[in-house]
């Protein structure tokens, strides 16, 4: 499948690769197939998680632990049914984050900003996503100090 960015111009992706997200994104219903895109050659700590069915649409993301949280949370059984969940060990958590602009938000809030809230769930196995919007109430984030 040919998946066409704005940011990394058109990438080959197998169709085995492509995360299916059957309920879209919120706001983004319509898009529902998408590829993880890095550059090469180093270890991305941040991917892009790009729409194959609208190369507009994109975004960054990453993995908890690389921002020092530990993020936990129930899913419903609908939705593990969904993801097609046969162990906790195949599902994958990841956030979406985006760089702040200081001149829209003054210096003291450069730096990434990210979405604890609705993380993104993806079964690694089936490459099946969904966007879990938490409420407050059921969530345990732990954040760790680099040192």
């Amino acid at each position: 499948m040919q998946i066409k960015s704005p940011m990394f111009g058109s990438a080959e992706v197998p169709e085995d690769k492509v995360i299916e997200f059957p309920l879209g994104l919120p706001g983004f219903e319509a898009c529902r197939r998408f590829a993880l895109v890095h550059e090469e050659g180093s270890e991305p700590e941040v991917f892009l998680l790009q729409s194959a069915d609208d190369p507009e649409v994109a975004f960054s993301i990453t993995l908890p632990a690389r921002l020092g949280v530990n993020l936990e949370f129930p899913l419903s059984d609908e939705e593990v049914a969904l993801l097609k969940l046969a162990s906790p060990e195949q599902a994958a958590v990841a956030v979406i984050v985006r760089k702040e602009d200081a001149e829209a938000n003054g210096p003291a809030s450069t730096g990434l900003r990210a979405n604890f809230i609705a993380p993104l769930v993806i079964n690694v196995v089936s490459r099946i996503g969904l966007q879990k919007v938490i409420n407050r109430l059921g969530c345990e984030i732990t954040l760790r100090a680099e040192g």
